[in-house]
Formats: C-alpha cells, sequence, structure tokens
C-alpha cells in the first residue's frame, strides 16, 4: 500500500508540475495577446493619422488647383500655359515667347507675361502657404543640342541652359513684387532639369517643342507632415 500511496504521490507531484508550467504557458500567452492588441491599436491610430494627412493633402491639393484656374483661366490661351492639376505645375509652353534660342535672357514678352502673372499667382497661393513647402520655379529643354553632341554633351549643355533661365526668372521676379521679397527668398527655388523630363506622344515619341517650357509648381508639405508622425510614433 505504502508503495503503492507513494506512486500516487509522486503521479500528483507530477500533474501539479504540469499545471504550473500551463498556467505560466497561459499567463505569457495572455501577456502577449495584449502586447499584441496594444500594438495592432497604435499601428491602427497612426495608419489612421497618415490617411487623414493624405485626404487632407488631396484637399488640399484640389483647393489650389480651382483657385488657379478660377484665377487664369481666361489668361491660359493667349500666354500659351496650362495647369496640371495632378503636379499643380503652371506651366508656360510657348519656347519662343519664353527665351532666344539657346539663351538665358528672358525676352520682352515673356517679361510682360511675368508682370501680369507673377503678383497674381503669389496672392492665390497665399491663403495655402502654412500647407506649402515650397514654390520650384522649374526649367525644361529638349533633349537637342546641336548635331556634332553626343548625348551627354547635350544633356549637360541644356542643363546648364535650363538652370540659367529658372535663375533669370527668379531674378527677375525677386524684387518685383517688394512686399513678398522675403518670403520669396525662403520659398521659391529655381531648378533646371534639362531634358530629364521631356514631353513625349502616345508612342514615346519627343515632343520637342513642349519640352522646351518653364513651369511654377506648388509642393504641399503632407510629406514632411508624414514623416513627423512616424518619427514621433
Amino acid at each position: 500500500m505504502k508503495a503503492i500511496f507513494g506512486e500516487n504521490k509522486t503521479i500528483s507531484e507530477s500533474g501539479e508540475h504540469w499545471l504550473t508550467i500551463s498556467d505560466l504557458m497561459a499567463g505569457l500567452m495572455m501577456v502577449f495577446l495584449f502586447i499584441a492588441i496594444v500594438f495592432m491599436r497604435h499601428t491602427m491610430q497612426e495608419s489612421q493619422k497618415i490617411k487623414d494627412v493624405a485626404v487632407a493633402y488631396q484637399e488640399n491639393q484640389v483647393a489650389i488647383y480651382e483657385a488657379l484656374l478660377q484665377e487664369f483661366e481666361t489668361d491660359l490661351p493667349k500666354w500659351g500655359a496650362e495647369i496640371d492639376k495632378e503636379t499643380l505645375s503652371f506651366n508656360f509652353k510657348s519656347p519662343d515667347v519664353l527665351f532666344d534660342n539657346g539663351k538665358i535672357d528672358l525676352k520682352p514678352e515673356f517679361q510682360l507675361i511675368l508682370n501680369d502673372f507673377f503678383p497674381r499667382y503669389l496672392n492665390v497661393l497665399k491663403p495655402y502657404r502654412a500647407s506649402m513647402d515650397e514654390v520650384r520655379i522649374e526649367g525644361h529643354t529638349s533633349s537637342a543640342w546641336n548635331s556634332t553632341s553626343t548625348d551627354s554633351e547635350a544633356y549637360f549643355n541644356n542643363m546648364r541652359l535650363s538652370q540659367g533661365r529658372t535663375r533669370s526668372v527668379l531674378a527677375y521676379l525677386y524684387g518685383l513684387v517688394p512686399s513678398e521679397t522675403k518670403w520669396i527668398k525662403a520659398n521659391i527655388a529655381a531648378v533646371g532639369f534639362s531634358s530629364s523630363r521631356l514631353v513625349v506622344d502616345e508612342f514615346g515619341n519627343e515632343n520637342a517643342e513642349k519640352s522646351r517650357r518653364v513651369s511654377f509648381r506648388a509642393i504641399t508639405n503632407a510629406h514632411i507632415q508624414i514623416k513627423r508622425i512616424l518619427e514621433t510614433s
């Protein structure tokens, strides 16, 4: 009987041992489940914040586009210009009006257009400045240079040309609206893209004339707001 009772005691102790480990594992599973729920809730909150920024970004883009279109719709045909809804680029597309071939100095016709356009452009953007990163004056060229140039030579020659032209535009505009000179200095950049962003037709063929353009692009700061959310999460 003692042997039997002793054996039962051993079984009992073994059962208690496994019961303790089972309780421990259940407790750990509860802890991990709680951590997972907290993590999922935090992730969902961060995702919602980013979604809210994306929605606000889209609404802001539409509002800026509509404000620009309302202000300049009747001027676009006579200026040879268009407004791109997706990029908020105000594109001047008549190269013969902008600059002489291979030159960086503004033609008188383009100066007259800028005299009318730029003060009104600044005024349209004023209500949206808190949501803007910068306004970028972008210069674009065709891929051509001359018959003896290699592709690389043409690209870098056009790079210098496009950069020089945008600097000339910015220099002309810098003092055009004296009350905005400080803001212009801090928020407007001049960038030359050479032939890296050509205008092509549906078959991928370059349209050299349309590729030669100057754009004013309003860039919003949604990416900065999303970065801040990620950094503080």
